[in-house]
Parts: structure tokens; C-alpha cells; sequence
């Protein structure tokens, strides 16, 4: 990850034995951070890099998954829009919205995408509730809990 940590002004955080922890403070332009993520993918895949959370922003766009139609779009020339290979529609991102993106080694965690989706819901769980925070998952859900995203609960106290 020296890479990303060079080209793209990251910087890693502490973290728990086994995850690297990121943070870019700059915008980092989506092709960037495709190219950046496919690299180190590779890495960890060849067992030269250990999983990582990359935490981001970028500048203002669209990505649009399997199911997006450029119709839902009101302005589809106003911002840039990449094709993903997630599922879903059209995703924006923008300054101020921080993305988390998870590269971790999924054959050591037998190629099940829905138990790998369960382990981050845990996971997410977990750190929440250690900021005093109640997250919840719904299973009929999985992975996105509203058009809005993942909206915990927040306890009086916390946002006061």
C-alpha cells in the first residue's frame, strides 16, 4: 500500500492486527481510486498485502450499478457517472460524504458474499456500539437498509 500511501497522499491509521486502515484527506477522483483498489486487491489476493479499509472522498459524480438506467438521471450531463460492477442504481458521492471502501481477502473467508456482507454488518454493529451508537440489521435487507442507507438508531444522549 506504500503505493496508494505515495500517490495519493494516504496515510494509515491505527488499526487492529490484520486491517489496514487508510485515509486520504484529499478528494481522490474515482478512476484514481478504482485503479488503486484493483492494485491492491491484487496484492492482498497474492498474499503481499494485508485486507484494508480505505476511507475517502471524492469529487462530485454518479456510479451506476447492474440496474441503473440513465432515464432515473434528471441531468445525466451535469456530473460525471462510472459504471460499477455493484448492484443497484445510481450512487452519488461528493466532498463531505466519506466513502469506506473494504478490500479484504474473501477466499479466506470461504467466497460467501452474503456471510462476507454479515461479517461488515457486525462488524459496523460493533463499532457503533462503542461510540454509544445502536445499529441495527434488518434481513430482509441485506446490506441496505433504506434508499437513504443504513440509518442507526441514535440514543438522546449521544446527539445531544
Amino acid at each position: 500500500m506504500a503505493t496508494l500511501q505515495a500517490k495519493l497522499g494516504t496515510r494509515a491509521v491505527p488499526s487492529p492486527p490484520g486491517v489496514e486502515w487508510l485515509r486520504t484527506p484529499d478528494l481522490v477522483p474515482y478512476a484514481e481510486a478504482v485503479a488503486a483498489m484493483e492494485e491492491r486487491a491484487a496484492s492482498i489476493a497474492r498474499g503481499e498485502a494485508p485486507d484494508c479499509v480505505w476511507l475517502l472522498e471524492h469529487p462530485p459524480l454518479y456510479t451506476a450499478g447492474t440496474s441503473a438506467l440513465t432515464s432515473e438521471l434528471l441531468a445525466p450531463a451535469r456530473l460525471p457517472v462510472f459504471n460499477s460492477g455493484r448492484g443497484g442504481r445510481f450512487t452519488y458521492h461528493g466532498p463531505g460524504q466519506r466513502v469506506i471502501y473494504v478490500m479484504f481477502d474473501l477466499a479466506s473467508r470461504g467466497r460467501d458474499v452474503r456471510a462476507f456482507v454479515t461479517f461488515l454488518e457486525d462488524w459496523l454493529i460493533a463499532t457503533l456500539a462503542r461510540f454509544g451508537v445502536t445499529g441495527e440489521r434488518h434481513p430482509s435487507q441485506i446490506g441496505d437498509r433504506s434508499p437513504l442507507g443504513p440509518r442507526p438508531h441514535v440514543p438522546p444522549e449521544a446527539s445531544t
